[in-house]
C-alpha cells in the first residue's frame, strides 16, 4: 500500500487481547505499528473466559477467527442456577438457531488460547514491531503527533498513541487522568482437570449458580479435558485492585449455605489465583487530539457479562474502520471512534453491575429474581440480546 496511510504510525502500549487486536485492526488500514509492552514476553494470565457471537464476529474481522476456534469449545447451552435450591433459573439455548440469529456461536476459551490465536496472526504481519520490557511512563500529545516516554527515559515518537494498557492505564492517567474504581467484589479463578470434575457437573454450557453475596461458575475448557471455575464473592475486606494467590479456607467461609451440588466444585482445586475486582464509572471521551484508550483502559468492567475482552475485541476493530471511514485523519477517527463506543461500552458496565446484583440476590429480591424469566420462549430471550450479541463489523459504525 501507498501514500499517506502506509507511512502513518501509530504506538499501541499494551500486549495483552485488547492491544494485539487493536494493532492488527490499524495495519488492515496501512499504519505501522511500534507495540510497546511492559512484560518481557508477550502472554497472557487467567483461566478461561466466554466468548460471545460479537467477539467471533470481531476475531473473524482481525483474521483470528479460525485459529480462535480450532481452540475454543462451543457450547450448548447458557444456564444459570439457584445455589441455594439447586434449581434452575434460566436456560438459553445457543444451538444452530442461535447462531443462525447473531450469525456465531456463543464460545467458552482458555485466556492464553485466544491471546495465542490473537498473536499468530500479529506475527505474521509485517507492519507490526514489538518492544517488550518497556514500561512506559509518560505520554505526550502535540498538535502533530505523540511522544511516549519510557521509565529508561526513551523516547518513541508516532502520529498517534492507543491506550490498551489495562486497568491501571498509564496512557489514561497521563492523558484523562481518570482513575479506576475496586468494586469490593473478589474473584478466585482455578482450572479443574476432568478427572476431578464432578460427573453431575461434566455440562457443556457455562453454569452460574447464582448465591446471596456470591456466586460461581463452571464450563469446559480444551476440548473438554478441563474445566474452567470461577467463584465471586462479596468481601469483608477492604480490597486493592491486583492478582495474589488465593486460599480455599477464604473461599468456603463466604458460601455457607450453599447446596451441596454446587458446593461441591470448591474442593476440587489444587490452586487458585485471586482477584481483586475494578470498573469505572464511564465518561464522555477517552482522549483527545491523537489520543484514545481501548478495552480496560476505557472502560474496566466486572465480569458478570462475561463481556470484557470481548468489548475490547469491539473496540479494536471499530477504531481500524473508523480510521479507514476518515481516510487516516487520526484526529477525525479517534473521536469518530469514540462517540461510538463511549455508549455501547457504558451500557455494558452498567448492565454488569446490575446482573452483578441480580447474581447476588437474596431474601424477596432472590425470589423475584428466580421469576424473571419464567415462562418466556428462546426466541424473546434472543430479542433481549440483541442489542448485545448482534453487533458486526459490518453495522460497527453505526450506534448501537
Amino acid at each position: 500500500m501507498t501514500g499517506q496511510k502506509s507511512k502513518q504510525k501509530i504506538i499501541v502500549v499494551g500486549g495483552g487481547i485488547g492491544g494485539l487486536a487493536a494493532a492488527l485492526s490499524l495495519t488492515r488500514q496501512g499504519i505501522e505499528v511500534l507495540l510497546l509492552e511492559q512484560a518481557a514476553h508477550i502472554g497472557e494470565i487467567g483461566a478461561g473466559i466466554q466468548l460471545g457471537p460479537n467477539a467471533f464476529n470481531a476475531l473473524d474481522a482481525l483474521g483470528a477467527g479460525e485459529a480462535t476456534r480450532r481452540r475454543a469449545v462451543f457450547t450448548d447451552h447458557i444456564i444459570m442456577m439457584d445455589a441455594v435450591d439447586a434449581t434452575e433459573v434460566v436456560r438459553i439455548e445457543t444451538d444452530e438457531k442461535f447462531r443462525k440469529r447473531f450469525g456465531g456461536a456463543y464460545g467458552v476459551i482458555h485466556r492464553a488460547d485466544i491471546h495465542l490465536s490473537i498473536l499468530e496472526a500479529v506475527q505474521h504481519d509485517p507492519l507490526i514491531r514489538f518492544k517488550t520490557s518497556t514500561h512506559v511512563a509518560d505520554v505526550k500529545v502535540k498538535a502533530d503527533g505523540v511522544e511516549v516516554v519510557d521509565t529508561n527515559g526513551n523516547v518513541y515518537s508516532a502520529d498517534a498513541v492507543v491506550g490498551c494498557d489495562g486497568v491501571k492505564s498509564v496512557v489514561r492517567e497521563k492523558t484523562i487522568g481518570r482513575h479506576h474504581r475496586v468494586t469490593g467484589h473478589v474473584v478466585y479463578r482455578a482450572v479443574v482437570e476432568l478427572e476431578n470434575m464432578p460427573e453431575d457437573l461434566r455440562v457443556n454450557a457455562p453454569m452460574l449458580w447464582a448465591g446471596p453475596r456470591c456466586h460461581l461458575v463452571h464450563y469446559p475448557l480444551r476440548g473438554g479435558q478441563q474445566y474452567n471455575l470461577v467463584v465471586t464473592f462479596h468481601s469483608r475486606e477492604q480490597e486493592e485492585w491486583g492478582v495474589t494467590d488465593g486460599s480455599k479456607e477464604e473461599v468456603l467461609s463466604y458460601f455457607e449455605g450453599i447446596h451441596a451440588r454446587p458446593r461441591q466444585m470448591l474442593d476440587r482445586p489444587t490452586s487458585w489465583r485471586r482477584w481483586a475486582t475494578a470498573d469505572a464509572d464511564p465518561v464522555d471521551e477517552w482522549g483527545s487530539g491523537r489520543c484514545t484508550l481501548l478495552g480496560d483502559a476505557a472502560h474496566p468492567m466486572a465480569q458478570y457479562m462475561a463481556q470484557g475482552a470481548c468489548m475490547a475485541l469491539e473496540d479494536a476493530v471499530t477504531l481500524g474502520e473508523a480510521v479507514g471511514r476518515c481516510q487516516g485523519d487520526l484526529d477525525a477517527a479517534f473521536r469518530l471512534y469514540e462517540s461510538l463506543r463511549v455508549p455501547r461500552t457504558a451500557r455494558v458496565v452498567w448492565s454488569t453491575r446490575e446482573m452483578g446484583r441480580i447474581y447476588h440476590a437474596k431474601g424477596v429480591e432472590r425470589t423475584v429474581r428466580n421469576l424473571l424469566w419464567k415462562g418466556k420462549s428462546q426466541e424473546q430471550f434472543y430479542s433481549g440480546l440483541e442489542w448485545l450479541y448482534g453487533w458486526r463489523k459490518e453495522n460497527c459504525l453505526e450506534p448501537r
